[in-house]
């Protein structure tokens, strides 16, 4: 079968992508070969469709960590054609080719039923983004109760920060969200933020090893200088998650916080997030845990437009979820 895939090629050292029509019988072996109706735009897609190597060593190749769609053939008894199923994380999009193609073929060990409660599209809204967020929040909550004060969530226009606040705001928690947009500011106030503190001010915290205490937890997709004022701010036995490095790597930090308030520091992979686990987390996500404002978070898009979206996400510019509809044809 021949379908339409953005391909991204490396052409004299130089990385260039294109909308191209491809076909199933050159895509990777794999038990599951799924029709695509929906994907979404994360970081990681924008990093491999620009070349990079830590992210994708093989070109040409179709980007798109996250893929929600319909079982075309499945040679594992666990799933039949028509099956509405969900694909994010493993190597999806990586080094096997992904969701901005309207086929994938892929393990069967990757592949994730729809739960009941969630559309296709309203699945990839949530996408990797949102099942971070879900992971986050999963692990915080286990040392973190909405009783315990606020939550602090940076990077909050983003795709993980962004669902992060409407399902922490969902569960109870007050929150406060970290973000340089202020033209924003309605936005995040519509998802939950309790408080909005503006990025330059957070970063402008005294250099001080440990800051007076303010927050009960945090949800970190910054990293870097962010993560670190969030880490030294936060309450006596209280905890972060972290899951983003994109204002930083390093992470520059005194023992103070941890030895003197007992506070932990959770890092979060959605990635290989093990299946037994990633069922019950999308579960959630599908009942209690679905955000009331979910299709207020998210954009629209086609194949044809990713190319401006990518520069867009490299810029951070974007607000919430982009998700990429595959084909005019598909519904929900």
């Amino acid at each position: 079968m021949l379908y339409k895939a953005f391909r991204v090629e490396e052409i004299d050292g130089k990385f260039e992508h294109s909308i191209q029509t491809l076909s199933t019988d050159d895509l990777p072996a794999g038990d599951v070969l799924i029709k695509v109706h929906y994907s979404s735009l994360n970081y990681k897609d924008a990093l491999s469709a620009t070349g990079n190597k830590g992210v994708t060593k093989r070109y040409p190749h179709t980007p798109g960590v996250d893929a929600a769609g319909v079982i075309e053939s499945s040679s594992d008894p666990t799933f039949r054609a028509g099956d509405k199923v969900i694909v994010t994380g493993y190597d999806l999009g990586m080094d096997t080719d992904g969701g901005f193609g309207q086929y994938i073929r892929v393990p069967a060990a990757w592949v994730v039923a729809l739960p009941d409660g969630l559309t296709l599209k309203e699945a990839m809204i949530i996408g990797t983004a949102g099942f971070t967020s879900g992971a986050s929040i999963m692990r915080l909550a286990e040392l973190v109760k909405p009783s315990d004060g606020k939550v602090i969530v940076s990077g909050a226009t983003g795709g993980v920060g962004s669902v992060a606040l409407a399902i922490l705001s969902k569960l109870g928690y007050q929150t406060v969200a970290v973000s340089g947009k202020e033209a924003e500011f309605d936005f995040l106030k519509k998802l939950g933020a309790s408080e909005i503190i503006s990025r330059n001010e957070f970063l402008a915290l005294d250099k001080k090893p440990i800051l007076s205490a303010r927050y009960a937890g945090g949800v970190d997709t910054a990293g870097g200088v962010i993560l670190e004022n969030i880490i030294k701010t936060v309450k006596p036995l209280g905890a972060v998650s972290t899951c983003g490095s994109v204002s930083g790597t390093s992470l520059n930090v005194s023992v103070f916080p941890f030895i003197l308030r007992g506070i932990s520091l959770i890092g979060i992979s959605a990635q290989n997030y093990p299946m037994n686990l990633r069922r019950e987390l999308w579960q959630k996500l599908a009942g209690a845990w679905k955000p009331d404002c979910l299709m207020d978070l998210y954009s629209e898009i086609t194949l044809d437009e990713l190319s401006g979206c990518i520069q867009a996400i490299l810029q951070g510019k974007i607000k919430g979820r982009v998700i990429v509809k595959l084909s005019p044809e598909f519904g929900n």
